[in-house]
This record gives structure tokens, sequence and C-alpha cells, in this order.
């Protein structure tokens, strides 16, 4: 541990002041943005089943993915119009002010917790699941577009495991924060803060750091030259052009993104990527939030369950990524990497379908999630850097988005299935619907690392034949 510790300070010391400031930077932004989120992603689970019912939890998951579609084409909009970096001012200032509101309608006596009657008609839970379900689409995602914007495929083989650290260690902070609120509540037998005091105060933290966000880009942009900001030379020199050719014309395209993750398999591969690990997840969460109403006497005691879980679930995250995810990446590369993936999971679905103990559910969540965090996200994150903006920005926000909530929905349909059809039918209808994932997972991964590889080599900017002004011959 020491001399791997003594690594990661000479790796960091040894790199160009600028590219220090811009990973110091990045990394507390990627802090402050997990650290928010790991309080509202639980927030959502716990106030949701506490206003409408944990049984409208699967068909939320598959609404969210129509009601995102008007905002991921907004959000298109809004790349052809503002800077890269002005993406993450505005999300981080909308969600920073809609949590405010928030906190001041979860104490309403009717719309909020207040009202202990569970209802699908209560309209608050809904929008706030919504909302909520945007925040990886268009903050975490958004982030990430950015990044792989600034870096190079060396760049992020250095940089990208000391993102995801700190970005484990925020979301450890506030998961710590919010698990010690909601279990060590009372003195002498009195509660010392309502179960409605203590979901205001951790979704004003929430709101309180999405607010500091721009602030940290503010300087990131102020203090690093702009020759550090350029990333994938080839795709930097090709944007670069096609500005100069669009000058003075009116940019169009809230659907260029679609259209290239619907035409191009390299994005399809980056699309099943995520889509395999969002259906095995929400499988496995859907038993965790079963295994949380079960243990808990009220929301306090829900809430507390998944924040322990998400608590440990970063522990191991941090572990991974300061351990693993830097030295893998550089010894065997993305094409292993990306199969490494499946490899790991089919393991934990072993152990899953074999023990189906409380015990088991929560463990292979909190594995599952601190691989795909930890490890997963930064090597397929790295993929998007040999291509396109429109790639890095629109087709993402398509896939992390639409496609994210549409894995949910095929995950959230199995869920479904498998519990009208009854426990009986649990053993053979996992197995079977498990091993078909895995397997079409382990081909993607073999063809997207392939293709990855090649562009690189070959200094190749993926997405070219997709641009509009190379339709049009510029």
């Amino acid at each position: 541990m020491s001399s791997k510790l003594s690594l990661y300070f000479k790796s960091f010391f040894n790199i160009r002041r600028e590219e220090r400031t811009k990973l110091i930077l990045l990394g507390l932004s990627f802090f402050l943005i997990i650290g928010a989120y790991t309080l509202v992603r639980e927030l959502k689970s716990s106030m949701f089943m506490s206003i409408v019912g944990k049984e409208y939890v699967p068909l939320a998951r598959m609404m969210a993915m129509l009601m995102l579609i008007p905002a991921i084409l907004f959000y298109s909009f809004l790349v052809d119009k503002i800077k890269r970096y002005q993406l993450l001012y505005v999300y981080s200032i909308l969600y920073g002010i809609v949590g405010l509101v928030s906190v001041y309608l979860i104490g309403h006596p009717t719309i909020g917790l207040p009202n202990t009657e569970a209802s699908p008609y209560r309209l608050f839970g809904w929008l706030f699941y919504f909302f909520i379900e945007g925040f990886s689409p268009f903050v975490v995602s958004v982030f990430w577009a950015f990044a792989n914007s600034v870096y190079d495929p060396e760049g992020a083989k250095k940089s990208y495991a000391i993102l995801v650290s700190a970005s484990k260690i925020g979301g450890m902070v506030t998961a710590g924060l919010a698990w010690a609120l909601f279990s060590y509540r009372t003195v002498a037998g009195a509660k010392l803060f309502s179960d409605v005091v203590s979901h205001q105060f951790l979704l004003g933290f929430f709101s309180v750091l999405m607010l500091i966000i721009p602030f940290v880009i503010y300087l990131l942009i102020k203090n690093v030259p702009k020759k550090y900001l350029h990333g994938y030379e080839a795709a930097y020199q090709f944007e670069k052009e096609k500005e100069k050719h669009a000058a003075g014309h009116e940019k169009v395209g809230i659907f260029s993104g679609l259209i290239i993750l619907v035409k191009c398999p390299y994005i399809l591969g980056i699309f099943g990527m995520l889509f395999f690990y969002e259906v095995v997840s929400t499988v496995l969460s859907f038993h965790r939030l079963g295994v949380a109403q079960d243990n808990a006497a009220d929301i306090s005691g829900v809430s507390g369950f998944l924040f322990m879980s998400v608590f440990i679930q970063h522990f191991f995250g941090i572990l991974i990524s300061f351990l693993g995810t830097g030295t893998l990446l550089r010894v065997f590369g993305e094409r292993v990497c990306l199969l490494l993936v499946p490899a790991f999971t089919s393991i934990l679905l072993i152990y899953f379908i074999v023990s189906y103990t409380p015990f088991a559910v929560v463990i292979c969540l909190i594995l599952l999630q601190a691989i795909n965090y930890a490890f997963a996200q930064p090597v397929r994150e790295s993929l998007y850097i040999p291509t396109l903006k429109d790639i890095k920005f629109k087709s993402k926000s398509w896939i992390d988005a639409f496609g994210s909530r549409f894995a949910k929905s095929v995950g959230s349909s199995f869920v479904m299935a498998a519990e009208n059809l009854g426990s009986a039918f649990f053993f053979p209808l996992h197995s079977i619907f498990f091993s078909g994932v895995i397997f079409l997972w382990f081909v993607t991964a073999f063809l997207l690392g392939k293709r990855y590889n090649k562009a690189v080599e070959r200094n190749e900017v993926i997405g070219l034949e997709f641009s509009e002004e190379t339709v049009a011959g510029i």
C-alpha cells in the first residue's frame, strides 16, 4: 500500500504544473458532483417509496425513459449554443436551485413527507424521482464529456484513476454523513431531528455542493492555458476546422447525437457496455430495496440502510480505483479491461443466484456498483476520447439518459415478470436471463476494444463520416 501511495504521488508531481492544476480542479469538481449525487440518488428511492410506494418503482424507472427525451433534446440544443464548460454551469446551477425548492416541498404537510399515506397520485414523488433520474445524464455525463474533451488516451490512463478516487472520497464523505444522521438521531430516547428535517438537511447540503461546482470550473478555465484543454489532437483539429466553415451559419442538429448513435457501430458498442451493466444493476437494486424495507421501521431507517450500503460501496470503490484502475489500464490497456468487467460481473451473479440471501443481495450490488464506478466507468469513458464533439456530448447524452433508462426498463420488466411467476421460477429465470446478458456483454466488449485500439494506433477520429459538415463536403 505504501509503495502504491508513493507511486501515486510520484506520478502526480512528475506532470507539468498546468496539467496538475487541471487534474486538481477536475478532481475537486468530481468530488463535489459524486458527493452531491450520492445524497440524492438514495433519497430518490427512499422518498419515492414513502410518498408513492415501493410497488411503483419499476414503473417509475420505465416512465423516466420517456420523461427525459424532451430534456435530452434541450440539452442537444445547448451543446450547439454554449461552450463545453458552460454546460456544467447551467446544469449545476439548475440542480442547486431546484434542490432548494424541493427542500421546502419536502416539509409541506400534504405534498411532502409529513403526509405518510403513500399514493400513486402524489405528483411530487414522481417529479422528484424523474428530476433526480436526470442527474446522471445531465451532470455526471457532462462532467465526463468535458474530461474526455481535455484529455488524450495517455492522459486518461494517468489521470482517470485519480479523478475516480476523488469522486469516491466525495461519495464516502456524504454517504457517511447521511448514514450517521439517520443512525444516531436520538439522545436519551428523544429524537434530535425528525424524519422531515433530516431529509431537508441532506437535500439542502446537496444544493450547496451543486452551487459550488461552477466556481471550481471557472477557476479551471481561468488558470489552465487553452493548449492544455485540447485533448485528443486529431479530434480537436477537426472540430477547429469545422468551426471555421460553420462561422456565420446557424447550427442545427438536436437529433444528430441520436442519428450517430443508431448508425455508428462503435457508439452502439459503448451503449451496449452501459446497457448490460444497468440491466443487471436494476435487477439487483430492486431486490436490495426489498431488503432495506424489510429491515427498517420508517423512511429514515430505509434511507439509513441505503446510505450504509453506499458508504461501503464507495469504500470498495476507492480501493479499486486506487489499487487497480490505473495499473490495469497501463498494463493491459482498454481492450482487456473492457473484458474484465463482464468477467467480474458473472462471478457476482453466480454467487447471487446460488445464495440468494439478504446478505448476498446487498454485497453483490455493492461490489457490482463499486466495480462499475471505480473501474468500468473510467474505462468506458476513455472510449469517447478519439471521437467527435457531437459524439462526446450529444450521443453520450442519449446513451446516458435514454439508453440507461431503456436498460432500467428492460431490467424492471424482467423483475415484474419474475415477481408474477413466483419464487419457484427464481433460479431458472435468473440463470437464463443473466447468461444471455453476460454472453452479449463479452462479445460487445471484445469488438469495441478492438475498434478503439485500431483508432488510437492510426490517430483516427471515430465518427468522422457522420459529421454533418463532412457529408456537406467540407
